[in-house]
């Protein structure tokens, strides 16, 4: 009689540690929108370049392998014709992040440039609200991650 009791208790303790995954973890994007940062440093906003080069967008690639971002785009939700960031020829690399600025400089590994100047209308990122949206070259949504709010500066979009 004392073998079931113990069997069960064993089959209870077992299921106990058994690990639960939130259904989003298990649905992580390939490329993911991480950061949106909408609210430049300093005031005011000016136009000046190291002012929109202050408001930025972070991809990462959450995958084992680069994936090259030759043809996708990552725009904000007013998307006009000129509020779309296309990626030229890049690979991300595995796990490896890239930040895209607003304004214009040198494109690395880890930033890119949208190349907007021209004063205050270059910018693109609201600073109450807004969202940023990464879709495949064939125009998927890959992610998105939007905010509303303008007591912080930046969204954490994991």
């Amino acid at each position: 009689m004392r073998a079931l009791p113990l069997v069960l208790s064993a089959a209870v303790a077992a299921a106990t540690l058994l690990p639960v995954v939130p259904a989003q973890a298990a649905a992580l994007p390939a490329v993911q929108l991480v950061k949106i940062y909408y609210n430049s440093p300093g005031s005011p906003d000016n136009g000046a370049n190291a002012s929109l080069n202050g408001e930025w967008a972070q991809i990462r690639n959450t995958t084992r392998k680069a994936i090259s971002l030759k043809g996708w785009t990552l725009r904000d939700k007013t998307s006009a014709a000129d509020h779309v960031y296309t990626f030229g020829a890049f690979t991300l690399g595995a796990g490896k992040t890239v930040t895209v600025r607003t304004g214009k400089g040198t494109n690395t590994s880890t930033t890119r440039y949208w190349g907007r100047s021209g004063g205050t209308f270059a910018y693109i990122w609201n600073q109450t609200s807004d969202t940023g949206y990464v879709r495949n070259p064939s125009g998927k949504l890959v992610d998105s991650c939007s905010y509303n709010s303008s007591k912080v500066a930046f969204k954490n979009c994991l």
